[in-house]
């Protein structure tokens, strides 16, 4: 067997490997025949002791946990108890356990929190303020906390039948996805940093992705490989683009860092780390992936260096595109990946062995033999196992879904197997709409982590699939042979559909199905401090409308305020190629689909409808109704704003599908007509969004700007924040990005300040044509728009940062105008 295998690799002109190589292949395709009766608990069991051996000692966990309530709720400082307490109490797994304090209380404790980890005390502290105390705690964005309802210091709710027992199913609770860092995380400061590791804490979440900084680190690492700064300066994308530039998508784009960006985000990463390890977290850092900068390949002219093709340029301009990708059999790769895990743990500490790579991650290896891709895969763990003995390979399963035609079961085989069992752990990305795990046996026998990914560049709009979420953990959990070892929050944007990660959360404390409409009815009290009948009703709708969606297509926000269509309407949408790109290369779907406000043609773009428009709009109104009641909570506002803007959103499509047919039929007037009530939406919603803080441009701009330290950075930054949210990547002057409106924002600011003027000039070219009797000027309308853009993002205009007009008059008067 073994000479067989080394004769191939000898014969094989492409593969150039070194003795150590064939022998971990040798070694890792013996594993992988062993008997299958090793349980995936037993697998990751060595990883889970050691990992727990490195958490900080029980008084700095306390004291960590005691932290998070005393940012949450300082009043209650001295009603809680907390202490860490062994797995042996909880049967082997982390839990927490709710108790009364059994002692003085006078001005002192009332309840004991007992939990494996101060994670595990936190999420106790939380299931006790929203199981006992009727409180709710979401992100500052989409509402902010509900905390009234808490009782004061020396009258909370006693727990009864001896406490509470709460375990986990799984032991992971993992959170972002790779991109999530430059979506919302990119212009963060420590203080807005600490509110999301307590909100992490206070969710469950044990295992979170620790981004940040990472190309300091690098920039270390390849100055030891002769790399200079300038050379990096043309590796690098932009703060707002590293997370694609980490992934060698693109390079310089948005760039060049400066060393205050390096200094700033690696003094940013440390006290993240910090944080999270006095947490009791296992943060999850990055790993090489093979994206090198392309001085490389000059100073190692003989390496196995490979120029990747276009990623998304317009017309593949190689200051943007067309990245360098060391092969994994290179015996640099190691060196380099080695390399580079030392360094974080010199930085860093010996934090965690958990290390995040997505080599294979919309780049398919150049051959589908199996025996090269166990290669390779086997070289990618070398890299990290040579830097951390214990190492273990975290890598998204986006790949087996996105390139399923390339990932046939011999290559997922390959690749899963060619490390040594449970040294492996795949996130199965998808699986809230297309689980991977139920048609691949089970990652055939790798450990993985059910994830919902549920959004999309950071998009804001109403959808979710709950009750996937709140069954489809457990499915996965107690099917034959599972070998689920976590769930996990996947999405590229967050700060929005609060509903949805609370529930998803949950799940990582939940063994049984979750009945949802119950459910919601105590999410609803919890989340306005009070029980009202309207919103109880409203919420009912939504749960089989906006929140159950089952067609099985990822929303990615494509109404057409915030995604203008660009084309001659003269001519069926469905003739031209789609240009409709999703996760940067999964592709959208366009198919007809059923608007309840009319019948549409399917020669037309169609926007993402799951749900009949009527109900939502009867939701709306029962919303409303409720807002004697709720006019002063924040959470309310967030809700209702939001919803109007969905709804008044989804009316917008219709009314552009108008004024497309009156072109159609050349009837100038009925075009002017819709076009104006467009225009007019916009503007409404607009006004509408500004009523909260929450939906305001201002805010990410001015974020962006806060973070520099001289106007150069301040432009360069304020540039990145503009760019991502609109046009994205490159353009020509008739040619708009392949990206553009991936990123959109529902914000007051961007729909009037961009949105519209875009939306207007369109109209009027439609017009002008009618009435010149004329064929659509489309890359005149293209020409003029991209110039626009391109002013817009080097744009220096202030936009508002605090909210104005009174939310419910407004939504209520928006209401009348267009739906009742």
């Amino acid at each position: 067997m073994a000479v067989a295998i080394i004769r191939i690799l000898n014969n094989s002109p492409t593969m150039k490997f070194i003795i150590g190589d064939v022998l971990i292949i040798i070694f890792i395709l013996f594993i992988t025949r062993l008997p299958q009766s090793f349980s995936t608990t037993e697998a990751i069991q060595p990883s889970l002791t050691r990992l727990d051996s490195k958490r900080s000692s029980p008084s700095v966990q306390e004291s960590a946990a005691k932290a998070v309530l005393g940012r949450l709720l300082p009043t209650h400082l001295l009603s809680f108890h907390f202490k860490i307490v062994s797995k042996d109490v909880c049967g082997g797994q982390g839990c927490f356990l709710i108790e009364n304090y059994d002692g003085p209380t006078e001005n002192g404790p009332e309840i004991l929190i007992k939990g494996t980890t101060a994670v595990e005390i936190a999420s106790g502290l939380h299931w006790y303020i929203k199981y006992f105390c009727g409180a709710h705690v979401s992100w500052d964005k989409t509402g902010g906390v509900q905390l009234a309802s808490v009782p004061k210091p020396g009258s909370l709710p006693l727990v009864k039948d001896g406490g509470v027992l709460i375990q986990r199913p799984v032991p992971w609770n993992y959170y972002q996805n790779v991109v999530t860092s430059s979506y919302s995380y990119v212009w963060w400061d420590w203080e807005r940093w600490e509110k999301e590791i307590d909100w992490m804490a206070l969710q469950g979440i044990n295992l979170p992705l620790a981004f940040s900084g990472q190309e300091a680190i690098w920039q270390k690492v390849f100055m030891g490989f002769n790399i200079s700064m300038e050379d990096l300066n043309d590796f690098f994308g932009g703060p707002a683009f590293l997370a694609w530039a980490r992934m060698g998508n693109l390079h310089t784009w948005g760039g060049p860092l400066s060393k205050n960006w390096l200094k700033q985000q690696l003094v940013l990463q440390k006290k993240i780390l910090s944080r999270m390890v006095e947490l009791g977290m296992t943060p999850v850092l990055p790993s090489f992936s093979g994206n090198v900068p392309a001085a490389l390949k000059t100073i190692f002219p003989t390496a196995n260096i490979t120029r990747l093709g276009d990623w998304n340029t317009v017309d593949g301009d190689p200051h943007w595109c067309c990245t360098y990708l060391l092969n994994p059999s290179d015996p640099l790769f190691v060196e380099i990946g080695e390399a580079f895990i030392k360094m974080q743990i010199k930085e860093y500490g010996d934090v965690t062995d958990i290390y995040n790579c997505d080599t294979f991650n919309e780049n398919s290896p150049p051959t589908n033999d199996t025996i090269y891709i166990s290669s390779l895969g086997a070289a990618v763990y070398k890299a990290m196992s040579n830097g951390d003995k214990d190492a273990v390979w975290l890598m998204q399963g986006w790949l087996f879904y996105s390139d399923s035609t390339f990932w046939k079961p011999p290559q997922m085989k390959a690749l899963l197997h060619s490390v040594p069992v449970g040294k492996m752990i795949v996130l199965d990305l998808f699986a809230d709409v297309k689980p991977i795990w139920a048609t691949s046996s089970q990652f055939y026998g790798t450990p993985y982590v059910w994830c919902l990914l549920h959004n999309f560049g950071g998009n804001i709009e109403m959808y979710g699939t709950l009750d996937a979420i709140s069954s489809g953990p457990v499915d996965a959990r107690i099917s034959k042979n599972s070998t689920m070892v976590g769930v996990g929050m996947c999405m590229e944007g967050i700060e929005q559909n609060p509903v949805v990660y609370e529930l998803m959360s949950e799940m990582a404390f939940r063994k049984e199905k979750v009945q949802v409409l119950e459910w919601l009815k105590t999410y609803t009290h919890r989340r306005y401090g009070k029980s009202v009948q309207q919103i109880k009703e409203a919420w009912a709708i939504l749960y089989h409308t906006v929140y159950n969606c089952t067609d099985g297509i990822a929303d990615h926000n494509i109404d057409f305020i915030v995604k203008f269509p660009d084309w001659d309407p003269s001519i069926n949408f469905g003739s031209r190629p789609s240009k409709l790109n999703s996760m940067h290369t999964f592709r959208l779907r366009t198919r007809s689909r059923r608007f309840s406000f009319q019948e549409r043609s399917s020669d037309l773009p169609q926007a993402h409808l799951w749900y009949s428009t009527h109900e939502v709009v009867s939701a709306l109104k029962l919303f409303l109704a409720a807002g004697n009641d709720l006019a002063g909570s924040l959470t309310y506002r967030y809700d209702l704003v939001d919803l109007t803007r969905q709804v008044l959103s989804k009316l917008a499509n219709q009314v552009y599908l108008d004024a497309i047919n009156a072109f159609r039929r050349k009837d100038v007037k009925a075009l002017n007509i819709h076009s104006q009530k467009f225009i007019q939406l916009i503007k409404d919603i607009d006004v509408l969004l500004a009523s909260d803080d929450n939906f305001l441009l201002g805010t990410w701009l001015e974020s962006a700007k806060l973070l520099a330290e001289n106007p150069s950075e301040m432009r360069q930054y304020e540039w990145n924040a503009r760019t991502q949210v609109t046009m994205w990547f490159d353009t020509t002057p008739t040619n708009q990005s392949k990206l553009h409106d991936y990123a959109n924002k529902f914000w007051s600011g961007l729909l009037e300040g961009y949105y519209l003027p875009r939306a207007s000039s369109y109209f009027s070219y439609l017009s002008k044509s009618l009435e010149k009797n004329e064929s659509f000027k489309l890359v005149e309308w293209r020409k003029q728009w991209v110039s626009f853009s391109n002013k817009w993002q080097a744009g220096l205009e202030l936009y508002p940062v605090k909210a104005q007009g009174n939310f419910l008059t407004i939504a209520k008067a928006l209401f009348d105008k267009y739906l009742s």
